[in-house]
């Protein structure tokens, strides 16, 4: 009588674990297993627990409660080293290598083989470096300086790093969130690789079709609770998504029907070179305009000249009628224009001031009293956007960094409608939070165009772009190439004008 295998044992889990902060309750009572060869998916809405997990197996955070299980036994970790040594890693969505050493360099930082009278073997670290690149199927140079090396990269340098150390558990947290469509292939690669290799693999995304597509468990957190710890393959997408946000989501993207008025944007003929070039088009009051295309397009540029973050050289930007002086961002505030950028944290938040501070900093001048910021004013305003916006925060006073990823996108957006625009350009919107709050960001959008707002969308998520725009101007290689209205508007329609598809059938 044959008799099945049995179920291998986990080599990393968590039991029972909980985990607070003050008042806050990050984690109650969450349980986790990884397996040997098995990539699985942590999946939640912003603020559910998910880094606070991680950290917990990571030896950042030490639980109030539960255990950490290695082969089945407790552990105990006292940092990030101890954790290390037992052989977990943790690849983060932003590595953080030493920009002026070679790969090899950062591989083996502070633990070089070293020859007779320690000297460092230099051979050794090439030839090791070079093995770690050959098992994972890249073709990177031991010697190449960090500098310069893509997010993508840097990613593989860290990986490597890790299988230095013989990690058996790598935790991956959101890691393709700035990579290209043909870099997370080749990540999935690598992580495809590490499986076959016995790696245990846990893979955080907000991108649900990359969780199906890598992994075959997941586990559901929610407001800082275990949820399911399930196999994919029973579910399907808006399975997961009733998990984690504990409704259904069928309308992801509430498009408001809205009446179209006059011209509030006018670009003609915007030149910057080297960059875009010629790129003329009308956004209207109550208008959703998408500007799609593929990384490298110039859909960026175009915004930050538009704003005047950058100077164009030629062509010329019309708010409500009125010819904006190039490259003045105060200009453009004045007229009526909003920017609300790509990287939050980089551009769009002080990370060290507060929340009201950050809600404050476009219009101190209606929170001064004889000159000076009225605490009292700053307050009342931020207050009020919060409401506004639904914003998720424990005190006004706290600084912007301690919140999650989608209400830190609600505060750059209220630090921009708090100006009274009349047009508002948003870059990415949605990038990097969870599918609730993005929900919550469109409909917020399409009341605020419904309310004869303009506005200007920049967004790589195709379904996005189909789901909110009245309309989809694409480019390619830094020119406008396509105009497609709402009711043509399909992903493969957009997909060919931004691969330049359709001026290759022209010609």
């Amino acid at each position: 009588m044959n008799q099945s295998a049995p179920d291998p044992a986990p080599v990393l889990a968590l039991k029972g674990v909980s985990k607070s902060f003050g008042a806050v309750r990050a984690l109650q009572d969450v349980s986790l297993q990884l397996f040997p060869g098995e990539a699985h998916a942590l999946a939640g809405e912003n603020g559910a627990g998910k880094s606070t997990l991680i950290k917990a197996l990571a030896g950042v955070h030490r639980p109030d409660s539960g255990e950490v299980l290695l082969d089945g036994e407790p552990v105990v970790f006292h940092g990030p080293a101890d954790a290390r040594d037992a052989g977990i890693a943790v690849i983060y969505q932003e590595p953080t290598l030493f920009p002026d050493l070679s790969i090899a360099e950062n591989i083996f930082m502070g633990r070089q083989p070293r020859r007779a009278l320690g000297r460092i073997d230099r051979k050794a670290v090439h030839a090791t470096t070079a093995g770690l690149m050959r098992r994972l199927g890249v073709d990177l140079s031991p010697d190449r300086p960090a500098r310069g090396l893509s997010i993508a990269d840097q990613q593989i340098v860290e990986i490597a790093k890790a299988l230095s150390f013989d990690a058996r558990v790598l935790i991956m947290d959101e890691p393709t969130a700035a990579l290209t469509g043909s870099e997370t292939a080749r990540l999935f690669s690598v992580v495809q690789t590490l499986r076959a290799e016995g790696a245990a693999v846990l893979f955080i995304s907000h991108r649900l079709d990359e969780i199906f597509e890598l992994c075959q468990r997941v586990t559901t957190l929610r407001d800082g609770r275990w949820i399911s710890s399930e196999p994919l393959e029973e579910l399907t997408e808006d399975d997961l998504v009733r998990r984690m946000v504990g409704r259904d989501l069928d309308d992801l993207y509430p498009k408001q029907e809205a009446e179209v008025g006059e011209v509030a944007l006018s670009v003609h003929r915007l030149t910057r070179e080297g960059v875009f070039r010629d790129v003329s088009f009308d956004v209207r009051r109550g208008e959703i305009v998408a500007l799609a295309g593929l990384v490298g397009a110039g859909r960026t540029e175009v915004a930050q000249a538009v704003f005047g973050v950058d100077r164009a050289d030629a062509g010329e930007v019309k708010v409500g009628g009125t010819v904006l002086r190039p490259g003045s961002p105060t200009a453009a505030m004045a007229a009526g224009l909003a920017l609300v950028p790509e990287d939050r944290r980089q551009r769009g938040l002080v990370m060290d001031l507060s929340i009201e501070r950050n809600i404050g900093l476009t219009g101190l001048d209606e929170v001064r009293k004889r000159g000076l910021v009225s605490r009292a004013l700053e307050h009342d305003r931020a207050a009020d956007w919060a409401v506004r916006l639904q914003l998720k925060y424990n005190r006004l006073a706290d600084s912007v960094g301690v919140l999650s990823g989608g209400n830190q996108q609600k505060v750059v957006l209220a630090k921009w409608l708090a100006t009274g625009p009349a047009v508002l350009i948003v870059d990415e919107p949605t990038r990097g939070i969870d599918v609730g709050t993005k929900a919550e960001v469109h409909r917020l959008l399409s009341s605020l165009a419904a309310d004869g707002l303009a506005v200007l969308m920049i967004s790589s998520d195709l379904p996005e772009v189909i789901g909110m725009a009245d309309r989809v101007l694409v480019m390619h290689e830094g020119r406008l190439v396509a105009e497609i209205p709402r009711a043509s508007a399909t992903e493969e329609s957009v997909m060919a004008a931004a691969t330049g598809r359709n001026e290759r059938a022209a010609a």
